[in-house]
């Protein structure tokens, strides 16, 4: 069944997703690594297509910017097309002097400044986290291909444009970057029984 924000049909989304908020940057991955690619979803702009990576269905999915336009394709995602996996790829500022830019973060949980989860947890507050099965395996491709990888927290904020004092304290905590999903992309996993992945490539610091 196709949703208000996605016309796939049963059986055009593989198990396997990945989610870069710029959808032009969706159709730019499927069409530089997937074999065959074929878009399923043109609703809003926000495209999403499906092919092979290596013999393996792939699909590519933008999402859009912030936790509330990734949590409408995730749950959909998630509920109504069966996805297994789904690996957000996208960029994060750093704030870690040691974490220079093109390299990459694992991000094995993700704080936040959204009231997304103290709303949805009755004020209570929730710890989400990375798959670990997901995250091992990127951790020895990209140490097998002798990438910059650095393994830790991030946080998923709602603010853009903030003050960069704001995340001095962060920074002493040991995150180690600020990008605008995760959290929310992880907490859904957990809800749903998925796994979930945050691969980010820092673009500043």
């Amino acid at each position: 069944m196709s949703t208000p924000h996605n016309n796939a049909k049963p059986g055009d989304i593989a198990e396997a997703v990945l989610l870069p908020g710029d959808p032009k940057r969706a159709e730019y991955i499927a069409k530089t690594y997937l074999e065959n690619p074929v878009c399923y979803n043109q609703v809003r702009g926000m495209l999403g297509f499906t092919g092979t990576y290596k013999g393996k269905r792939v699909s590519v999915q933008g999402t859009g910017m912030g936790q509330p336009s990734l949590s409408i394709y995730v749950t959909e995602l998630f509920r109504f097309y069966d996805v297994k996996k789904a690996i957000r790829v996208g960029t994060c500022g750093s704030v870690n002097k040691d974490t220079p830019v093109r390299s990459v973060i694992l991000a094995t949980a993700a704080s936040t400044d959204s009231a997304i989860n103290t709303r949805r947890f009755n004020g209570m507050h929730f710890a989400p986290a990375a798959d670990f099965e997901l995250l091992k395996s990127a951790y020895d491709v990209a140490k097998s291909k002798d990438v910059i990888c650095k393994v830790g927290t991030v946080v998923s904020s709602d603010i853009f444009y903030d003050d960069a004092q704001t995340w001095k304290l962060w920074a002493e905590y040991g995150v180690l970057g600020i990008e605008m999903e995760a959290a929310e992309l992880y907490t859904l996993a957990a809800k749903y029984g998925r796994k979930a992945l945050a691969v980010l490539t820092v673009s500043d610091n």
